[in-house]
């Protein structure tokens, strides 16, 4: 009976079992991973990134998970939660914005900005050309030719008496030719009309050259020095839970519908695209070197995360069970029971 074959093989599989239960805990382990990961990273010294995966691949992984994945309601709920506990923190009323964004970094960025000058000259003219603004114009100088010649001109001012006369002689007038202010309305409505391109222009060519890149410059960051010693709470003042919420739900909605445009579709494959035309016949290891990603730094985070998990796995008794649904039917195998029986 100690010879039987099917004994053997279950004396072999739970030795097995055994050996592999020791060899993935403490030292053993860690020593085991930083062997393998030095040998993955040697090997990827001769592996390509087009050897190991095609374009066609990243571009799949992107649609299932970016695109098609089915996001849950409870997404946006959790995202605003944790929006909210964010601003709330207490670090919000202890960090002032320069503890965040230096004053040579806000700097930099306004540099950056200013260097963006046909940008900002297409702007202005964009804004200036838009009907509401266009209208606001038109408003604000007939309300001030109007006030002007009622209220507020010279004579009316210096002269004692003129200007209630004015008021009078307009009440008078409208009552022997009924209309009279309907009429003179619209005169000066039909000269803004006409002047109103011209008004525009002038209005664009003075800021042009009032925008200038010092003016800007010193604007901006004058503004940066009344707000770089307030805190994040205090600049975050009036933005509450429920606007924060509002907030995170159009973002959710507006991302819903973007990732299924063709829009984003073009942008990640232009960049799956390029990816694989710069680093496409560069080995695996130069290009995790490229970005700052070592051996090193690989079997430092192995470390932390794999032997504290394959713990829990041992505790709850799974990686005992996984080994054995992995070793069982190779030793329960015709092969293995013809070894063992010496035939």
């Amino acid at each position: 009976m100690a010879n039987d074959p099917k004994s053997l093989a279950d004396a072999l599989l739970e030795q097995h079992v055994q050996h592999e239960m020791a060899a993935l805990k403490g030292s053993k382990v860690r020593k085991d991973l930083r062997r393998e990961v030095a040998e993955l990273y040697r090997l990827g010294g001769e592996i390509t990134l087009s050897r190991a995966v095609s374009p066609e691949q990243i571009n799949g992984v992107i649609r299932r998970i970016v695109v098609d994945l089915d996001l849950h309601g409870g997404i946006p709920e959790l995202a605003a939660e944790m929006a909210s506990k964010v601003v709330s923190a207490p670090v919000q009323k202890e960090t002032a914005l320069k503890d965040i964004l230096s004053r040579e970094q806000a700097a930099a960025f306004v540099e950056e900005f200013l260097q963006m000058r046909h940008q900002r000259e297409r702007l202005i003219s964009e804004v200036l050309a838009h009907p509401v603004y266009q209208e606001l114009v038109s408003n604000l100088v007939y309300h001030g030719l109007v006030n002007y010649l009622y209220e507020d001109n010279l004579i009316s001012r210096k002269v004692p008496g003129v200007g209630s006369a004015m008021k009078f002689g307009k009440k008078w007038a409208n009552k022997a030719v009924p209309g009279i202010d309907e009429q003179f309305e619209k005169r000066i409505k039909t000269w803004l009309s006409e002047s109103l391109p011209g008004l525009l222009q002038r209005s664009e060519e003075f800021l042009q050259n009032a925008l200038s890149d010092d003016e800007l410059r010193d604007t901006i960051m004058a503004a940066w020095n009344g707000v770089e010693d307030r805190t994040l709470a205090d600049l975050q003042e009036g933005v509450g839970d429920l606007e924060l919420n509002e907030f995170v739900v159009l973002g959710y909605e507006f991302w819903l519908r973007f990732r299924e445009t063709e829009f984003f579709e073009g942008c990640y494959k232009a960049v799956v695209d390029h990816l694989f035309e710069k680093y496409g016949d560069q080995a695996l290891t130069e290009i995790l070197q490229e970005i700052g990603v070592t051996e090193e730094v690989i079997a430092t985070e192995l470390d932390t995360f794999v032997e504290p998990v394959l713990d829990l796995l041992r505790e709850e008794g799974y990686m005992e069970a996984a080994l054995r649904r992995r070793l069982e039917p190779f030793y329960h195998s015709a092969a293995a029971q013809k070894v063992l029986s010496g035939d």
